[in-house]
């Protein structure tokens, strides 16, 4: 079973959901996506095995041997290639917008005027914390798009296994990325104006691609009923409430989360979604 833990934005408590479910589940895989400010490892505490380079194929132009002729820079189309032509026959690259997809070596009608070659654009961590098996992307500073890169650590996921993919923040290309394939998207939200705001717009994408989902409502405060009457509304189930609590958050600064304490509410949650699934 694999199920993705989202929020509309940052700071909601996301990565807190991620890690107390996967410590629950007795046969669990956490994958840390979001590769642009991984987390999850201050709270797990793995122990890493094996760290791997990750690269994307990215376009080599030999201006000794290229014509200039432009079908390159014409098929791609997120623009990351110029070709200037005579008289100054010179090439430029914008490694930021490109996206690996090779369009531009498949239409080269020159040999080896135009190559893919390997960069390095982030790194897989592997190891374990405790019963759970721990994965985790990670984007070089600087990069442009985590996109490529969360779709080849999915790649590792273990199907014998209870998945818990902490998803990046918001609903943008990334988020899409990791919510794609998944059994179930759990979204953690606060009850405060701008965390209803924000998980209006997670309900609206996980709708629009068709997966069954529920809300966690995290810092949940006795007498808020914004999250309560927004779901009610909207007909979604809440699957839990994480309570408001100045231990848990000063735990949380000093890298702990009440797993123990919590542990057979969040097995109550995954049973929850078994069934729903």
């Amino acid at each position: 079973m694999k199920i993705a833990v989202a929020s509309g934005k940052g700071g909601t408590g996301k990565t807190t959901i991620s890690a107390l479910l996967a410590y629950a589940a007795d046969n669990a895989q956490y994958i840390d996506c979001d590769a642009e400010e991984p987390n999850g490892h201050l709270f797990l505490k793995p122990k890493i095995e094996k760290t791997v380079s990750y690269t994307e194929l990215v376009p080599k132009i030999n201006e000794d041997i290229c014509t200039f002729c432009g079908k390159c820079a014409d098929a791609c189309v997120y623009k990351a290639l110029v070709i200037m032509g005579s008289p100054l026959n010179k090439t430029m690259f914008f490694p930021d917008l490109c996206h690996s997809c090779g369009a531009c070596a498949y239409v080269c009608p020159v040999e080896n005027a135009l190559v893919e070659v390997e960069r390095e654009v982030g790194e897989f961590k592997f190891g374990k914390a405790g019963h759970i098996d721990f994965v985790m992307g990670s984007l070089n500073i600087g990069e442009a798009s985590a996109t490529q890169l969360i779709i080849n650590l999915k790649k590792h996921i273990d199907e014998t296994k209870t998945v818990i993919l902490d998803s990046p923040p918001g609903t943008s290309c990334t988020v899409v990325e990791t919510l794609y394939g998944v059994d179930f998207v759990v979204l953690v939200t606060e009850p405060t104006p701008f965390g209803l705001n924000d998980l209006r717009l997670s309900v609206e994408l996980v709708r629009n691609m068709n997966l069954p989902f529920g809300i966690i409502v995290n810092k949940n405060e006795e007498g808020n009923n914004l999250i309560e009457d927004y779901a009610k509304e909207e007909n979604i189930e809440i699957l839990y409430r994480l309570p408001y609590s100045k231990k848990i958050a000063s735990n949380y600064s000093k890298g702990n989360l009440p797993f123990d304490e919590y542990k057979d509410d969040f097995k109550g949650v995954l049973k929850i979604i078994k069934e729903r699934v």
